[in-house]
């Protein structure tokens, strides 16, 4: 009885607080298909008529966002790719070699994730601004790896040291060299977590803000700078900018939809694998 008693409660609390995670994404998504007397409509309605005249604004209208969603595709997607390719053989360099400097790197690797973002924010403006790099692709790219390189190495450094050592040295055995080794024998080992660093990159380039509306400008305007415009001194367009917002969501999820077998198994790379770690 005490037993079936916890068990009920567990499952009321994951409940509760399934239901606080989900309910500002459930609100966005019935807003967006709100008409704007809907939307301020109080006590607010759960049943109502729904309209598509929020998202022919967000997709055709005025403010369309459909440019941006190009511009961001093209600044997270070269984000990601070239993280990951530098990356993935610094945080096997990190976790496999012994070297003078070893943990000094992986030291400033850390801390670079201690910096906030907002303090750097001016001088990136000003170097930008003297080498003529303002309103361009490659300054938010360049931006967006300085936080996702260091982020990217500290995350794969822990699935690197999981895989087993000895799965190494027999590559070595048959003659296989280092890259050869890394690319035939690591890389497949862990592969699911290269696919959670992968989205979480991808994710945190996409949904950037602060650095894209301060260093971006009428020119090269990403996504979430650009749903901005539908707010303004007079007003907020809420049910514009939630449908905004709904296409914008769309891109990552689909992303982790397609990984999401690669992404489980990564995760749980640390407890399947724990005992082959390296000191």
């Amino acid at each position: 009885m005490k037993s079936r008693s916890w068990t009920i409660v567990r499952y009321t609390v994951a409940v509760a607080v399934l239901l606080v995670w989900t309910f500002p994404l459930l609100w966005t998504v019935l807003t967006s298909f709100k008409t704007p007397s809907e939307v301020f409509t109080y006590p607010p309605h759960f049943f109502f008529h729904p309209t598509l005249e929020n998202y022919r604004q967000a997709l055709v209208g005025y403010s369309s966002i459909v440019p941006n969603l190009g511009i961001s595709a093209v600044i997270a997607t070269s984000t990601t790719v070239l993280t990951m390719l530098i990356s993935i053989p610094a945080a096997y360099a990190l976790a496999r070699r012994r070297f003078r400097g070893r943990y000094a790197v992986g030291l400033y690797v850390l801390t670079t994730q201690m910096l906030p973002p907002i303090g750097l924010i001016i001088p990136y403006f000003l170097i930008f601004n003297r080498i003529g790099w303002s309103d361009t692709y490659q300054a938010l790219i360049a931006i967006y790896l300085t936080f996702a390189i260091p982020f990217a190495i500290w995350l794969m450094i822990s699935f690197f040291e999981d895989v087993p050592l000895e799965m190494e040295e027999a590559a070595y055995l048959d003659r296989c060299g280092r890259f050869r080794t890394l690319w035939h024998v690591i890389l497949p080992q862990v592969r699911g977590g290269i696919m959670v660093t992968l989205l979480f990159v991808f994710m945190s380039s996409w949904n950037e803000f602060l650095f894209a509306i301060v260093i971006g400008g009428s020119h090269i305007r990403t996504v979430t700078a650009a749903m901005y415009n539908f707010i303004s001194v007079e007003q907020t367009l809420w049910g514009p900018l939630t449908a905004a917002a709904c296409i914008t969501m769309l891109p990552v999820v689909i992303v982790g939809m397609l990984a999401q077998k690669h992404i489980v198994s990564g995760l749980s790379l640390g407890a399947v694998k724990g005992g082959g770690r390296t000191r």
